[in-house]
């Protein structure tokens, strides 16, 4: 009973109590019937991407609409060459994140069938870090929900980038990131103190300093004075 109640618990705000035993066995039902059509996976280093086994995962003979969103590594940013992405997690927190941003994509759309797998460790150029595929009878579903979950994902669950160059490394914030605690701080924060008229990007602060500092060291190693 325990179980029911915590399963149950998290679709509805009233207590357990409150509702009949059909009802809550019903919704049970429910609630298990999601998490079979719902595959998350958080993949260790050296554990690659499968799009194979996910594409079979979300193909079902109802469903006339796939659609999938691939996230691969490029070779450039802001001028800079990228060697490669690594990836860090709070692995836990990370899935029961996604979890209720599936659910939550299951509110609002009608799907069938979820994946959503990301990578950690080190992602070379070309390689894929994230895989998000949604199935549907109708490709309005399916399309508007597999944008949702990426956006979600990176906006919420707690999944660190670092982009490794060819003469430095940096940890990235997501621009998805940056905006909700942007409209959470709007949001929650009652007197904003001296804001600046200029909009100013953490992420970009964080590379010039840590580019500041990758510089110093590689000078200091090669007993270059500037």
């Amino acid at each position: 009973m325990q179980n029911i109640k915590a399963a149950i618990g998290f679709y509805m705000p009233k207590s357990i109590h409150h509702y009949p035993a059909n009802f809550v066995r019903a919704n049970f039902k429910l609630f298990q019937m999601s998490e079979e059509k719902t595959l998350i996976e958080i993949l260790e280093e050296n554990n690659p991407i499968d799009i194979v086994k996910y594409m079979n995962f979300v193909r079902a003979p109802e469903c006339g609409a796939i659609a999938t969103f691939s996230g691969t590594t490029r070779d450039t940013f802001d001028g800079k060459t990228v060697v490669t992405l690594r990836y860090e997690a709070y692995v836990p927190m990370a899935i029961r994140c996604i979890k209720s941003i599936c659910t939550s994509a299951r509110e609002i759309w009608n799907l069938n069938l979820i994946v959503v797998a990301h990578c950690l460790g080190p992602v070379p150029v070309g390689e894929t870090s994230v895989f998000i595929a949604t199935s549907s009878v109708h490709r309005v579903d399916a399309l508007d929900a597999c944008q949702y979950l990426i956006d979600e994902l990176k906006a919420t669950v707690p999944i660190w980038k670092k982009e490794v160059y060819a003469n430095g490394e940096v940890w990235k914030e997501n621009s998805e990131f940056l905006e909700r605690r942007s409209e959470l701080s709007e949001n929650f924060r009652p007197r904003p103190l001296n804001r600046s008229s200029e909009k100013k990007g953490c992420c970009g602060t964080k590379v010039r300093v840590d580019e500041e500092r990758s510089n110093k060291k590689s000078n200091e190693n090669t007993g270059i004075n500037q």
